[in-house]
């Protein structure tokens, strides 16, 4: 085991090869895999891919429909083995990993054989980023990857950037603070005055506007072939993008794309929709954390022994603070289903199969993983998290995000201005140490910061 001085967000080149297995499929049979598809696919279609739902995300804390749906994982590895599971549905051919092997030889071989750009990933996201890089393909996807890796800067904990983000997020977290009470709402709406800030450099109508249409767009991106298309929504939505990104105000990511030439196939405005979608998950990630925060004190101890002494007015590295992020990831994943499409014939299926990992599973492994139903922030610290293949809270391997980097530092300096004079009580959801629940409704969650 390693250690490092700071959290590690993805798992290493050299663990993904390591973990890599050849091998073939398993047919799963009729039965199981009718099991699969009602207690894993339908509560992820219910909840919403794209945009989470919160009514539909109430009933699946009530059901805890994570919860069976890791059990079943567990059942049917113990049934058929460590391979890849082969179901055989309507129109489409996919492969459910059931081992951690699997996982690290999936992204390890992207994106060929295991290209992210697959077929349901381009019906949803392409309702709104038709020319993101995670829908694209050979040269188009490498230029474009390359484009996003630049602006973004992955590995780097402090953006370039990071100085006048910093002024933004205090301001935002300022006026948290100041609200009688913090509900998903109040926070939802100071949160996305920081990610316009950061990615489009203002907070004007029609800024707002933008960031509107978006929302509307993923609702029915959740749907992916099913949905409603919106042309005009999409048409309006990717000319506002484009004219925002072409104001190049400054400190503004949008700017550091409008500088980029606009080779052919890479349209640099046409990469910012999919960071704007990345960051509401992200603010969700931040919500949860405050309560896992809340319901464990000494974690809480350790982040503000961390901020002693510091200036939160200028950008800061915040280890453990970013590590009780990431921990907050792998107890809820925001991307419950990482998908990849085979490009060829490969051992485990012909051409074109899915690859479906379920990021629950193995995040929360119970006979894997001894801390699976605890809040242990550590794991980012010490290198248990960076040696495992199987916990991705941004994926890993030559598809990672490249903007985690980018999220840690906003989500780490907002939690420290938070918490670093403010206790934190918090209701919607009972948060037992050591017996968290695999499903948390962030819509229900609802805190009150009182005054150290």
């Amino acid at each position: 085991m390693t250690t490092r001085q700071g959290p590690r967000a993805v798992p290493s080149e050299q663990v993904l090869k390591a973990a890599t297995r050849p091998g073939s499929a398993v047919d799963a049979s009729i039965k199981d895999t009718l099991r699969i598809a009602t207690r894993v696919l339908l509560p992820i279609l219910l909840t919403g891919v794209l945009k989470r739902r919160p009514r539909a995300m109430a009933l699946a804390q009530k059901f805890q429909t994570d919860r069976a749906a890791a059990r079943l994982h567990g059942e049917l590895r113990h049934r058929y083995g460590d391979h890849p599971l082969h179901l055989r549905l309507p129109g489409c051919s996919i492969d459910l990993a059931l081992s951690p092997e699997t996982v690290g030889t999936v992204l390890a071989g992207t994106p060929s054989p295991f290209s992210p750009a697959t077929r349901e990933k381009k019906a949803a996201l392409g309702k709104f980023q038709p020319h993101g890089v995670l829908i694209s393909e050979g040269h188009e996807r490498a230029i474009r990857r390359e484009l996003n890796e630049a602006v973004l800067e992955p590995g780097r904990e402090l953006h370039e950037l990071a100085e006048p983000w910093a002024r933004v997020i205090a301001a935002q977290a300022g006026e948290m603070l100041d609200a009688a009470a913090l509900d998903w709402d109040t926070f939802a709406t100071r949160w996305w005055r920081i990610v316009r800030q950061v990615t489009l450099g203002g907070d004007t109508t029609e800024d707002r506007e933008l960031t509107d249409l978006l929302a509307s767009l993923r609702l029915a991106g959740n749907w992916a072939y099913a949905g409603p298309r919106r042309r005009r929504t999409r048409e309006r939505f990717l000319e506002l993008v484009r004219h925002q990104v072409a104001l190049r105000r400054p400190g503004s990511l949008a700017a550091a794309l409008a500088a980029a030439p606009d080779a052919d196939g890479l349209d640099p405005a046409g990469q910012l929709p999919h960071w704007l979608f990345a960051f509401d998950a992200a603010g969700i990630v931040t919500f949860r954390t405050l309560a896992l925060l809340a319901a464990h004190p000494e974690h809480l101890a350790a982040i503000r022994e961390e901020l002693e002494d510091t200036d939160l007015s200028t950008p800061q590295r915040l280890p453990r603070t970013r590590a009780s992020v990431l921990e907050s990831v792998r107890l809820w994943p925001t991307t419950p289903a990482l998908l990849r499409e085979t490009r060829g014939k490969t051992a485990w299926g012909p051409d074109r199969t899915t690859v479906f990992v379920y990021t629950p599973y193995f995040h929360r492994d119970v006979e894997r993983l001894p801390y699976a139903d605890r809040f242990e922030p550590a794991i980012w610290l010490d290198g248990r998290a960076a040696d495992n293949p199987a916990l991705v809270p941004f994926s890993g391997g030559p598809g990672a995000c490249p903007g985690r980097d980018v999220v840690l530092f906003a989500t780490s300096m907002l939690l420290a201005h938070l918490v670093r004079d403010h206790d934190i009580q918090s209701s919607g959801a009972l948060l037992t140490p050591g017996k968290l629940p695999l499903t948390l409704d962030n819509f229900g969650l609802r805190f009150r910061l009182h005054k150290v």
